[in-house]
């Protein structure tokens, strides 16, 4: 069956569904470099994990939807090489017309297929691996198997990080949290899910991460100056949840 692309917009906003009420992405017409949606912006926590700007070289993103995350990082890394996996042309096709995805090109290679297939057959390193891939009924299928997220850790460069949208349905989150912390060998934790209902699942290899809130919140105030993404209200859900006992993200 055909996939089902509708674009509404509302106040200023285009949004991506695939014929029913799950939003699959969102662009603000006046500023389509910045992360609309709240959980696009939760995702790109990890760039506060490993400071510097020239991290990360090498972004695999599974699930293009309206290509929120591939314009910021266009933008913002432009050092980065992105491989975007997505299994449905029409949804290329859509970004391209409605979401302004940049073109191929050296910066950004577009790839037509299953994401779980491309991570299982490829052989290359990735510093961030984006996992955000789900069909019409917001199910992710393979994306949320361990094999996935074993192989998505073999694909990991020495410093690399996962970081995979997982949506809270009624079941909860806890066996997609737990698939991800046995492929990570206990290196994965879930952010505080945002009100939209998205949960973030981060995990790491490499470097122990072990920094103090403060740090990471004079990090975020130096990443909105620079980029206008405004993390500080995640690190208030993580003092609130006091999901970082001693007030440290460590991982």
């Amino acid at each position: 069956m055909a996939l089902s692309i509708e674009i509404l917009e509302e106040a200023g906003v285009r949004s991506l569904h695939f014929g029913s009420h799950w939003i699959q992405g969102a662009m603000r017409i006046a500023r389509p470099h910045a992360l609309e949606l709240e959980y696009t912006r939760d995702m790109m926590f990890s760039l506060l994990l490993r400071p510097g700007r020239r991290w990360p070289r090498q972004v695999l993103q599974i699930g293009l939807g309206a290509a929120s995350l591939t314009r910021f990082l266009c933008r913002h890394r432009p050092h980065a090489a992105l491989t975007v996996v997505e299994i449905e042309p029409a949804v290329v096709a859509a970004a391209r017309q409605f979401f302004k995805l940049p073109e191929d090109s050296a910066q950004v290679t577009i790839e037509i297929g299953d994401g779980a297939d491309y991570v299982a057959g490829s052989t290359r390193e990735f510093d961030l691996i984006l996992v955000d891939g789900f069909d019409a009924k917001g199910r992710p299928g393979m994306l949320d198997m361990l094999p996935f997220y074993c192989n998505a850790r073999a694909r990991l460069s020495q410093q690399g990080l996962l970081v995979a949208n997982v949506l809270t349905r009624s079941r909860g989150i806890t066996a997609s949290l737990e698939r991800i912390v046995k492929a990570f060998d206990g290196r994965a934790c879930a952010l505080p899910p945002c009100p939209g209902g998205n949960t973030i699942v981060v995990a790491a290899v490499g470097d122990p991460i072990d920094v103090a809130l403060t740090d990471l919140a004079a990090a975020a105030r130096a990443q909105k100056r620079d980029t206008g993404l405004n993390l500080l209200p995640l690190l208030a859900r993580l003092a609130a949840a006091q999901a970082a006992p001693g007030d440290r993200f460590v991982l």
